[in-house]
């Protein structure tokens, strides 16, 4: 089908079943992407004006209902531009009378022919906590990558660079840079002193971002900060929402163990991003400049899971496996599952109790969503895709053994869970049960050759044994540090 004779759902991105509120929404966003003022694109002009003939026939409830009596069956909607999977733990659901635990593991990936395409512009904000604790080799290590990041920009990237202490300065203003060399002047005249206030830095990089805005660029903040702020939280979290909202990414990178971890995960995972730990200043050249790598392979910015609620049935986790692990939130009923990248499958498993009195003869649905994929470099809105996952009654039950995948999976989810575990008893003051989590942790990371984690691991739980609290050095390296083993090669099983 030719590009003007799309149908009018399709045009806004829209499954047939769209509400008026998100027709009204899908216009907005494609007028933003198409509109004539912003867009000089041959033959997007005809595109544009096609989307507002298609909002003007959805939007009236009448003309919509003589259009829909003239589309084809839904199943010839063109196919998706990225492909998908779906991984289950077990064939069935037994008719038996306690819970059942199930998990599926969605696996989204860039189309093979797109792999090697060149990849849509940036609109980046680099946001840099100059606080005093950053003098020294995190700050000359910051400023000599930032000078790098700046020599690798291609042409059509934008870049803005913040530094904030109790105030925000913009070192170098969101545009095209071409005389890098007085930029490069102006990031080494950057000097550390005052406090930790993050949302002056997170409102100046909004605002950065917010002047070239546009969703055929990979718009993306990443903050880095070695220290904890103090009464702007909910702001901040706030304004991550909003950007969120925008279609705006944020990663956070934690230098050393005096930030806030609880905090920057917040943060980053109401936009779909995630946090990283620095613990040696060395490491923040290679990890920021992987991150800018990972934004110039993103295919798509943003996957967005909108679950509705299913009687009995419990989504009890939600974990991205890659790129980048993280726990995935549910922030005003979505699931913002992160980006998809070019080379790089985006995995995320879903973790599900099945309450017995919903198993019944037939077949069990316990989800129904939309997920919703935005690509910058799709000319038109990308359709939601429906998922309805279900699984088979069957009694007696044949679950079957777990595919391979989702087994890994498991294994590296038991052990950050352990971590966890831990956490949660020191809460409640049980100290001892504390302890033994990651006593068994260590004994398993051990056993799968990471020695430098078990050691950390051990520490802890004699900290908690003396102390009864983790210290913040090595309570984020068991967190990250579990985190990452998802993206280690299998090894041995799990000790018992």
């Amino acid at each position: 089908m030719s590009d003007h004779l799309r149908d009018y759902y399709d045009l806004l991105g829209l499954s047939r079943d769209a509400t008026p509120e998100e027709i009204k929404r899908a216009y907005f966003e494609s007028a933003q992407k198409l509109h004539p003022d912003k867009n000089k694109v041959a033959g997007e002009t005809e595109i544009f004006l096609n989307v507002q003939q298609a909002y003007e026939t959805l939007s009236n409830s009448t003309r919509r209902a003589q259009y829909d009596a003239t589309l084809p069956p839904a199943a010839q909607i063109p196919s998706l531009p990225y492909e998908h999977k779906i991984i289950y733990s077990r064939r069935n659901l037994g008719k038996i009378d306690e819970p059942q635990m199930l998990y599926a593991m969605l696996d989204l990936d860039a189309p093979q022919e797109t792999r090697r395409a060149s990849s849509s512009p940036l609109n980046v904000s680099l946001v840099i906590d100059r606080s005093t604790s950053m003098q020294g080799a995190k700050m000359d290590t910051v400023k000599a990558t930032a000078v790098q990041v700046l020599r690798n920009l291609r042409p059509q990237d934008i870049l803005s660079m913040i530094t904030f202490s109790d105030r925000a300065e913009v070192v170098i203003p969101a545009a095209y840079h071409l005389d890098r060399a007085r930029l490069e002047s102006r990031v080494q005249m950057i000097q550390p002193s005052g406090g930790t206030e993050i949302y002056q830095g997170l409102e100046a990089g909004a605002r950065e971002i917010m002047r070239s805005l546009d969703p055929k660029r990979i718009n993306h903040l990443i903050l880095l900060t070695d220290g904890r702020t103090y009464g702007d939280e909910q702001q901040s979290l706030a304004l991550a929402a909003k950007l969120a909202e925008q279609g705006v990414g944020i990663s956070c990178m934690g230098i050393g163990s005096e930030w806030n971890d609880i905090f920057l995960d917040a943060l980053s995972t109401r936009a779909g991003g995630s946090t990283s730990l620095i613990v040696d200043p060395r490491d923040i050249n290679r990890l920021l400049l992987e991150k800018f790598n990972a934004l110039i392979q993103t295919y798509a910015e943003d996957a967005v899971l909108d679950v509705k609620p299913v009687a009995g049935v419990e989504l009890s986790r939600v974990f991205r496996i890659q790129p980048d692990p993280a726990p995935v939130s549910l922030n005003e009923g979505k699931f913002r599952l992160g980006p998809i990248l070019q080379d790089t499958s985006t995995r995320v498993i879903f973790e599900y109790i099945i309450q017995p009195t919903e198993v019944q003869s037939g077949e069990l649905t316990f989800m129904d969503a939309a997920l919703k994929v935005t690509i910058a470099s799709h000319p038109f809105p990308v359709p939601p895709l429906r998922l309805r996952l279900l699984r088979p009654v069957s009694s007696p039950s044949n679950p079957g053994a777990p595919p391979v995948e989702i087994q890994q999976a498991l294994s590296r989810l038991m052990l950050y869970q352990m971590q966890e575990q831990a956490r949660e008893e020191l809460k409640k003051g049980n100290v001892e049960k504390a302890a033994r989590h990651l006593e068994r942790l260590a004994t398993n990371l051990l056993t799968q050759g990471e020695r430098s984690l078990a050691q950390t691991v051990m520490f802890e739980a004699d900290s908690i044994k003396k102390n009864h609290s983790l210290t913040e050095e090595g309570s984020k390296r068991m967190k990250y540090g579990t985190r990452m083993l998802f993206l280690a090669p299998p090894k041995k099983e799990l000790a018992q």
